[in-house]
């Protein structure tokens, strides 16, 4: 019987592969850009109009970073002016499931982290 070499992983080395994709989750606009597609494919435009704040540099890549990474493909169209569509793979659906978690648990606990950052700053100032 083959025996089957599974590696073990570990984030809090240096060389982990693994804090790559740390990296690429805690950018600033992946989780936003996977829930922007979470109810299907849109066109690069419609994602910066849905994306408030984002720039188009900055759009541009993420999607390439998310394209690269299996998360997002890209589809283009021969049209005049070529149009470009996004959709979330099925390794990006799979993280999406955890990126509405991260949102939810934001959406629950947002005001008690904005009394806490209150509370901090009045301390930070009175010292």
């Amino acid at each position: 019987m083959e025996t089957i070499e599974v590696k073990t992983w570990n984030v809090f080395e240096s060389n982990c592969p693994s804090r790559q994709i740390f990296e690429r989750i805690s950018d600033r606009w992946t989780g936003i850009v996977l829930m922007a597609l979470e109810d299907g494919t849109l066109r690069f435009s419609e994602l910066k109009r849905k994306v408030e704040g984002v720039s188009q540099k900055m759009l541009t890549q993420t999607l390439r970073a998310l394209e690269r990474d299996g998360l997002v493909s890209r589809e283009v169209f021969p049209t005049v002016p070529v149009t470009v569509e996004y959709t979330l793979t099925r390794l990006g659906t799979s993280l999406l499931a955890t990126v509405q978690q991260v949102r939810a648990w934001a959406y629950a606990n947002i005001e008690e982290i904005d009394a806490a950052r209150g509370e901090y700053d009045r301390r930070a100032l009175s010292s």
